[in-house]
């Protein structure tokens, strides 16, 4: 018994091996004087700079805002690219009148919207949920349209055949078997979703990390600059390790995503 939670506390410890070197590197350059402070700070100055902003209250309400943002714009763009790619993807009508525009659209970069969405929105909430929503729409756009295409037209058939109903074929067909390529689009998504949220919030905003970051920037605080990369970096992995968590409990029937 022992020996098997020794093994697991090994498996869970090991991907972090890489981040806890680099981290012991860099101090170590750092108190060495071979990496300028000016430049980049050493990790423990930049582990007081997070503490000094979380005593007054500045980390945990720039932390609301970007997550509030990051997930808002998430379930707003998410939403639509799913239910489009469910649309385009079951019926051929569809996919002939709206993919063709889509994949037009998904072409423009959406970063490079940024003047015209300030035109358009100005420099609110508006114009950041707008951007993270164009951001995450069309990973999860192709993987739900490219999920239901490659449902076991096999499958389907066998549904046909037990008299499954056009609804129970959905619900029991071919969103179990495309619920793996959506989650693939998912954990694009959040990829994009941090990306495009970090832009948006540093070119024009009064709140979130973005923010704290180019406030910083002003007043040459190199260590609140990077403690707040840094706290982009943690954001995605969390957001990550959901998407993951998900995975897991969604597709326990898959024979590729049970634990061995």
């Amino acid at each position: 018994m022992q020996k098997t939670f020794r093994k697991f506390r090994a498996k869970q410890l090991v991907p972090w091996a890489v981040p806890i070197v680099l981290i012991v590197l860099w101090q170590g350059l750092a108190q060495a004087g071979i990496l300028s402070t000016r430049v980049l700070p050493a990790p423990t100055a930049v582990v007081q700079a997070g503490i000094q902003l979380a005593s007054t209250g500045e980390l945990f309400r720039n932390l609301w805002v970007s997550t509030t943002r990051a997930f808002t714009g998430l379930v707003i763009g998410g939403s639509i690219g799913f239910g489009l790619g469910l649309l385009t993807g079951s019926l051929p009508v569809a996919e002939k009148l709206l993919d063709t525009t889509v994949q037009m659209l998904r072409n423009i970069p959406h970063l490079a919207m940024i003047p015209l969405v300030i035109l358009w929105f100005g420099i609110g909430e508006e114009a950041k949920l707008f951007l993270v929503s164009i951001g995450v729409f069309f990973p999860i756009y192709l993987n739900t349209f490219h999920g239901v295409r490659t449902v076991d037209r096999g499958l389907i058939e066998m549904g046909k055949v037990y008299g499954l109903s056009s609804t129970g074929l959905f619900w029991q067909v071919i969103l179990p078997g495309a619920i793996p390529s959506i989650l693939v689009g998912l954990r694009y998504a959040l990829g994009f979703m941090w990306l495009t949220l970090i832009v948006a919030e540093t070119i024009a905003s009064d709140s979130g990390i973005g923010y704290m970051a180019m406030n910083a920037r002003e007043f040459m605080r190199t260590d609140v600059v990077v403690f707040s990369i840094l706290m982009y970096s943690l954001l995605g992995k969390v957001a990550d390790t959901i998407a993951k968590f998900l995975e897991t409990k969604l597709l326990q029937w898959h024979p590729s995503y049970q634990i061995a």
